[in-house]
């Protein structure tokens, strides 16, 4: 089955880390249709509009989206290029998996999945800017923390792991946590599942501190970015965290990492974020072989001392791109 694939590279190193995972998507899916679209500051310093309704008809014409990352115009009626897709793609779901290319050294390895709910919460967008005083809604649904909760369900039946569905939260000061949590303890029950509420800041300090503790976590918009990037300390650096935004119809994949511009352009970047993303796309398709190839491969560069310079390495971000196409191509 031929895909249409949308690509946008975006600001910054994404124009760097794109066309690798691009190396990957092209590498399986040989009779797929990559089509650009031009979405982030770049545009915006040329038309006055980040993401306009055009690019919107376009993305929702995709199979599936590998996005790059988008640097934040100055204007302040600039509405998030991120946000938009998220609510008019409707991608509920931000899939961000933790896991460790490496074990340590008592022969263990970070494996875990933080489900974000990506629709309301404090990223809701609906803002009051004054010079004052200035207010964000952050709105919880028991519909929007039902489907988030469902999709939690299903990964964690999925893995068949022994470990409750944690719940992070924050009900002891925020009280609109209480109906997610709620609602993501009754969803739990119906699917059979045991759950573990856990308030957000402690949770993120114990992931650090005992990892394989944890499987899957749901928790609501802010605190799903902000416990991922956390864990980014578990795998080497944001350099390393993909993630999938997944909706009823669509499905959008970028590195959890933001535009950088301040490596932009000198070749340094680390595309594993953004090669990994693309493996989370092949997964979507079906293809879970290939995406363990691509992760099998990544994390026998790396443990070969091939890595750009953040991990130590001397790679520039296209040799490791196409070093990771030759490695994949010689385990099939």
């Amino acid at each position: 089955m031929s895909h249409r694939i949308a690509v946008v590279e975006g600001d910054g190193i994404g124009p760097e880390v794109i066309p690798e995972a691009r190396k990957i998507l092209e590498h399986f899916l040989t009779d797929a249709d990559f089509f650009e679209v031009e979405l982030g500051l770049a545009k915006w310093e040329k038309t006055g509009s980040a993401c306009s309704p055009d690019d919107i008809r376009e993305l929702k014409g995709a199979d599936a989206i590998i996005f790059g990352a988008v640097t934040t115009p100055p204007d302040p009626d600039y509405r998030s290029v991120l946000l938009q897709i998220r609510h008019e793609l409707d991608l509920y779901a931000n899939l961000r998996p933790i896991r460790s290319l490496q074990s340590s050294g008592d022969g263990s390895s970070v494996d875990m999945m933080i489900v974000r709910e990506n629709t309301e919460g404090l990223y809701s967008g609906i803002e009051e800017i004054g010079t004052e005083r200035s207010t964000t809604l952050r709105v919880v649904t028991k519909a929007g923390s039902r489907r988030i909760a469902e999709k939690a369900c299903s990964l964690v039946l999925e893995r068949d792991r022994n470990h409750p569905l944690v719940i992070g939260y924050k009900g002891n000061v925020l009280k609109s946590d209480l109906l997610f949590r709620d609602t993501c303890q009754e969803t739990a029950e119906a699917y059979g599942i045991k759950t573990q509420a856990v308030f957000i800041d402690a949770l993120c300090l114990d992931v650090l501190q005992h990892p394989n503790k944890y499987d899957v976590i749901v928790t609501t918009n802010m605190f799903g970015d902000i416990l991922s990037d956390v864990c980014g300390y578990l795998t080497g650096g944001l350099g390393m965290l993909p993630s999938a935004n997944i909706g009823e119809k669509y499905a959008f994949f970028e590195p959890v990492h933001g535009s950088a511009p301040d490596i932009a352009g000198k070749g340094i970047a680390n595309p594993v974020a953004a090669i990994r993303s693309a493996a989370m796309m092949l997964e979507y398709f079906g293809m879970k072989d290939e995406a363990c190839l691509v992760e099998e491969s990544i994390s026998s560069l790396i443990s070969r001392g091939i890595s750009t310079p953040d991990l130590g390495g001397m790679a520039s971000t296209s040799e490791f791109g196409s070093r990771l196409v030759d490695a994949v191509s010689k385990k099939e």
